[in-house]
């Protein structure tokens, strides 16, 4: 018997299937949030009473259809767009191809570069995934009121640029897909940072999945899901007991989750190295497989000739000082400082290879300098400790 709980956690999986049908007939963001929503709250209310319908999923889009059809009566909009909503069936009948269409529509159109990159990420949240906005307005650090007028202009945009609700197709995909990843990407690096929201990292780790089935043509997208998968296997050993992070060199692999390792390198197996996100997918991988540094170096050196940066010069010269000796990373960390100046992660780095390389006291001060840098209280406390160290 399925369990109410249960099924209202797999109602907030609807909840963007709702939302990208109601926005595709009606064209109403707004309307189809709070339809999809009040959807949700008429099942918390209803299933503890009179049990979980046979098809939960049917039950939320009959009622969303439902108050979308009341809502737009009384606004007596035209008899098309009226009659388009009425006939959405209560068991969703339409093919699973259409509903596809549907979500994928909604991802791009959240994610067209028209909008500021972390307004893609706050619309993406907000109405994909359905996100209470004030979750999203505490990890970008601003108040709800705030973020609800960045997310409000976000929609204005789509609506007054007349941005299209659809996929793009040909070289334009190509095109805009490199977006829409990035914007995951971004998603998921809010929730694994030190002081990140962890329920970020799990929701881009399922838009991922999801834009894995829907493309699986897509390497990149694979690839990304891989990398996700990789990365957050280790989240539960980044600390210890007392909260502090510990290094990856210094953590309990018994800790991580192998569970997820094993699909992560089962995704990447499938899928082929063509672009940034499958060289990074093999990095985590190289990690997941016991930490092969001189692979690792390999690595960035394919990931510094096709998408070069300073943050990728930065983990090149850790890579190349662990695989060849401090003296190797130190020597790539100087030619990569110009872009890399006041960077607390980049002083950090020179002080680890400073104190391999036997300068104990300058790494100290390096280490010191780090934590006086360093974003967060949680980091800045690894890297006192490191100084008190050495």
């Amino acid at each position: 018997m399925t369990t109410v709980a249960a099924a209202v956690a797999d109602g907030w999986d609807s909840y963007g299937r709702i939302v990208a049908t109601l926005i595709r007939v009606t064209g109403d963001w707004n309307l189809a949030e709070d339809c999809a929503q009040e959807a949700l709250a008429a099942a918390l209310e209803r299933w503890p009473r009179d049990g979980v319908p046979a098809n939960p999923g049917g039950w939320l889009m009959t009622v969303a259809r439902n108050r979308a059809v009341d809502v737009l009566r009384r606004a007596a909009v035209e008899q098309t767009k009226l009659k388009e909503v009425a006939m959405l069936w209560e068991h969703d009948s339409r093919e699973p191809a259409e509903i596809d269409d549907d979500r994928l529509r909604l991802i791009f159109t959240c994610c067209h570069p028209a909008l500021a990159l972390e307004a893609r990420v706050a619309l993406t949240l907000r109405t994909v995934a359905g996100v209470p906005t004030a979750d999203i307005a505490r990890a970008f650090l601003v108040a709800e009121p705030t973020m609800t007028r960045r997310i409000t202009r976000a929609k204005s945009k789509i609506a007054d640029a007349r941005i299209p609700y659809r996929v793009p197709g040909g070289t334009a995909l190509g095109e805009r897909l490199p977006g829409v990843l990035a914007v995951l990407y971004l998603l998921f690096t809010r929730g694994y940072d030190a002081d990140g929201e962890p329920a970020f990292a799990a929701e881009a780790i399922r838009l991922a999945r999801l834009l894995a089935t829907l493309m699986p043509a897509e390497p990149e997208v694979s690839a990304l899901l891989a990398l996700f998968l990789l990365q957050d296997s280790r989240r539960h050993a980044r600390r210890d007991e007392h909260g502090d992070l510990v290094t990856l060199d210094r953590q309990d692999r018994s800790r991580w989750d192998h569970a997820e390792i094993a699909e992560g390198l089962t995704v990447l197996a499938r899928t082929p190295v063509e672009g940034p996100y499958a060289v990074q997918a093999q990095i985590a991988a190289s990690h997941a497989n016991g930490t092969d540094w001189p692979s690792i170096a390999g690595w960035y050196d394919e990931l510094a000739r096709i998408q070069p940066s300073p943050i990728v010069e930065l983990n090149r010269a850790v890579a190349h000082g662990y695989a060849y000796g401090p003296a190797a990373g130190l020597s790539l960390l100087a030619a990569a400082r110009p872009g890399l100046a006041g960077y607390p992660a980049a002083i950090a780095v020179e002080a680890d290879l400073t104190a391999k390389a036997g300068d104990r006291p300058r790494a100290a001060g390096l280490f010191r300098a780090a934590a006086a840098a360093a974003p967060s209280e949680v980091e800045r406390r690894a890297l006192l400790a490191r100084a008190a160290e050495v």
